[in-house]
């Protein structure tokens, strides 16, 4: 099967040769993907440990060779992003400085969060109790070699619209464009939401960073909704510099 119709009949959107994304029912959320030959690199975890699981399937259906997801981007510490981490099973875990306390303090608020979403008390419950803390916390800039010439970097440009997002580069290979995954810095279905934990006065700060880190010509992945360009990044950080009143 042609390369693109693979990634297409799994259920994810192809964005460059080995870079793909999907978009998850209820809340549209985005799960990214990253194949190298060494490594695969899943960004997102799914809602629940149900969801988490038909993600790394629907991985394998990409990998193939009897390989699988070997490591794990949180972009940020919300029910939605988070709770199907333990469905990744010995997989290395990555997040922003921060997100380990939350996951620490922070378990029954998000099963709380959850559950005030739609998720059942049962899912959220079992999601929160098995929720894996991560084992890499990036400060500044972390990059990641997954063989084959395939290479991300992780960064933490927040706070923005909560108190820890990591943003994930994935270089232009081959003359494409670059990809940068959000998080929820950025929202292309819906107005950015900003939570008790968000740091308005910070977020146009956050989306500066992810324009220097993308440039112009970047592809930019939301945390829900279609793919965006740099013109819309800087439109949604005008829109949020005014509503919170900063420059």
């Amino acid at each position: 099967m042609d390369v693109a119709l693979a990634w297409e009949a799994a259920g994810w959107e192809r964005l460059a040769p080995r870079v793909g994304r999907c978009r998850l029912p209820v809340w549209d959320c985005t799960a990214g993907l990253v194949v190298g030959d060494d490594a695969a690199l899943m960004i997102e975890a799914g809602s629940t440990l149900a969801e988490g699981a038909a993600l790394r399937t629907r991985a394998k259906e990409i990998i193939r060779g009897g390989r699988r997801v070997t490591h794990l981007v949180l972009t940020h510490p919300h029910f939605d992003h988070v709770l199907g981490a333990a469905a990744f099973a010995g997989v290395e875990v990555y997040g922003a400085v921060g997100i380990d306390t939350v996951f620490d303090k922070g378990r029954d608020e998000l099963r709380a969060d959850a559950v005030r979403h739609g998720v059942t008390p049962d899912a959220a419950a079992e999601a929160a109790d098995l929720l894996v803390r991560p084992r890499h916390l990036v400060c500044g800039e972390w990059t990641l070699d997954l063989g084959g010439g395939v290479r991300v970097l992780l960064a933490n440009v927040g706070p923005g619209h909560s108190g820890h997002d990591l943003a994930v580069l994935v270089p232009g290979a081959d003359g494409g464009p670059e990809i940068v995954f959000c998080g929820d810095l950025v929202e292309e279905s819906g107005e950015p939401q900003a939570g008790p934990d968000a740091a308005p006065r910070q977020w146009p700060a956050a989306l500066d960073r992810l324009l220097e880190l993308g440039g112009e010509d970047a592809l930019y992945v939301p945390g829900h909704g279609a793919v965006v360009d740099a013109a819309f990044v800087r439109a949604q950080r005008a829109t949020l510099a005014g509503r919170f009143g900063v420059s």
